[in-house]
């Protein structure tokens, strides 16, 4: 494995720091206290962001996107961990990789319209009774000579309140379970679709989390995406990079400008006549955030290095979810004792940090069952699997509780 970055690169991850920095960085605190980014900064900051070329970086040149691999995408997407998400998702965009199986006609009229930022999708996948088990919904879709009726409802529908249609999971056939499950691309101003209230949430401002109902929905065959009963598989086969990306990339980097922002405090704080950060004790949770950074790094480039080499790297993604996760958790929880009183007072972005952090060991698969997928398979395959560097040898059965992605 070789993550040396190349100059081009190097360029890239340079723009994408500055332009985080001097462009969305000022507009954090406003978005904090108001809640909402205003649509006229959205536009704004959308408008120079596509300037630059920054726009649906993840997206193949073949439709119009950056065309990064995943190695170089992971390290995009850590720079994305140094502002807040919503600035994010208007700025550099979220184009979902379950849209890549659209055909000719859709990706005309919604794939590819999502590239150049003209319409928004959200993943409508969870449901009241059906988080972490997308295999469980009931959000049902029937046959009619139309083509198809959807009822149902979802929840924790991420930026529903900005996007312009839904990728919304369906049962197609009951009796098939996982592999009865079909996806639709639903317009949000079709007749039936009702946007519910906006779950409020303890972080993340600014990103809205709808509550999204179907009654009597009917759409043509032209929405189904993919194969009818093929949308588990779709799933399962897309929400991996989205927990590498927006999850394990995302938190190594805000894990990294936490722990910046805590050493410097360190440094310059001072108590008793000296710096804090000559105490030992300071040190070490100085020193245990910089080893949690860095290893959830590695762990996230190994993964995308097994997708950039064809390998199934699911078993890598799940440990990655756990750890990147918990280990952003753990560095803003040190951050919180650096900065003391000041830490927990809203005055300071660390308390931002904290409560958004927490969310992290939940959405695309709670800590608890990405632990349940690698203890199965190491009790199955042995927990040496990890030492090749292949794919592990890893050949585990579709399990249904990785598969929840609607809150993204």
């Amino acid at each position: 494995m070789d993550f040396t970055v190349s100059e081009e690169m190097s360029a890239l991850l340079e723009t994408v720091r500055r332009f985080i920095a001097t462009e969305l960085a000022p507009l954090e605190h406003e978005v904090e206290e108001r809640g909402v980014l205003a649509p006229e900064v959205a536009r704004t900051i959308f408008a120079k962001s596509s300037a630059l070329g920054l726009y649906a970086m993840n997206v193949p040149e073949r439709f119009g996107g950056g065309g990064l691999s995943a190695v170089e995408t992971v390290m995009v997407e850590e720079q994305f961990g140094h502002t807040t998400d919503i600035l994010v998702r208007r700025a550099f965009g979220n184009v979902y990789e379950v849209l890549f199986a659209a055909d000719a006609a859709q990706a005309e009229r919604w794939l590819l319209p999502c590239v150049r930022g003209e319409r928004t999708a959200s993943i409508a996948i969870t449901e009241p009774d059906a988080g972490s088990d997308a295999a469980g919904i009931t959000t049902r879709a029937e046959r009619v000579t139309s083509g198809w009726r959807i009822n149902g409802a979802k929840h924790f529908i991420s930026d529903a309140a900005f996007s312009d249609f839904f990728v919304v999971s369906a049962v197609t056939d009951p009796a098939k379970r996982s592999r009865g499950i079909s996806l639709f691309l639903v317009d949000k101003a079709a007749p039936g679709v009702t946007l519910g209230r906006d779950q409020p949430m303890m972080g993340l401002r600014g990103t809205s989390h709808h509550e999204l109902f179907f009654d009597d929905v009917e759409v043509g065959d032209e929405h189904l995406l993919g194969e009818e009963g093929t949308g588990y598989a779709q799933v399962l086969a897309t929400l991996g990079r989205v927990r590498l990306a927006q999850v394990g990339a995302r938190s190594v980097g805000k894990a990294s400008h936490v722990l910046d922002l805590m050493t410097r405090h360190a440094a310059e704080r001072r108590q008793f006549g000296q710096a804090i950060g000559e105490f030992q004790m300071v040190q070490q949770l100085l020193a245990d955030s910089v080893i949690d950074v860095n290893a959830a790094r590695l762990l996230v480039l190994r993964a995308a290095w097994e997708l950039d080499a064809g390998r199934d790297a699911r078993d890598w993604i799940a440990m990655v979810k756990v750890h990147a996760a918990e280990a952003l958790g753990r560095v803003v929880d040190r951050a919180v004792q650096v900065f003391g009183g000041m830490g927990y007072c809203k005055d300071l972005s660390i308390e931002r940090y904290y409560r958004d952090a927490r969310v992290a060991r939940i959405y695309d698969g709670a800590s608890e069952i990405h632990r349940m997928v690698v203890a199965r398979d190491a009790l199955r395959s042995g927990a040496a699997l990890f030492d090749s560097m292949g794919s592990g040898g890893w050949a585990p059965e579709p399990h249904a509780a990785i598969a929840r992605g609607g809150g993204r």
